[in-house]
């Protein structure tokens, strides 16, 4: 069944043009999982999911309150991030 999020997903254009994913390839779907109540599934689709929603929160959070560590707590989310994304991308393209 095609949910109505699904209609409207953008097509990855590197694998359209170059025929392989790149790092993002899977977000849309993962947050469209997440949505749906599918929590594990949205995982296995994209596991930086779970840490990116904090740091969007966070960065969200940052523009109307200041804190005094929120830099340190941005960076740290935004490194975890792209550690997830690097390693979940070479595992995928290992498997």
């Amino acid at each position: 069944m095609l949910l109505f999020q699904e209609q409207y997903m953008l097509p990855c254009l590197n694998k359209k043009l170059f025929g392989f994913e790149c790092m993002g390839c899977g977000l849309q779907r993962g947050i469209s999982l997440l949505f749906q109540g599918e929590f594990i599934a949205a995982f296995k689709m994209y596991p930086a999911i779970y840490a990116l929603i904090p740091l969007a929160i966070v960065i969200i959070t940052s523009l109307f309150y200041k804190f005094k560590s929120i830099n340190k707590i941005i960076n740290g989310l935004a490194i975890a991030s792209v550690l997830i994304i690097i390693i979940s991308f070479t595992v995928k393209k290992l498997i």
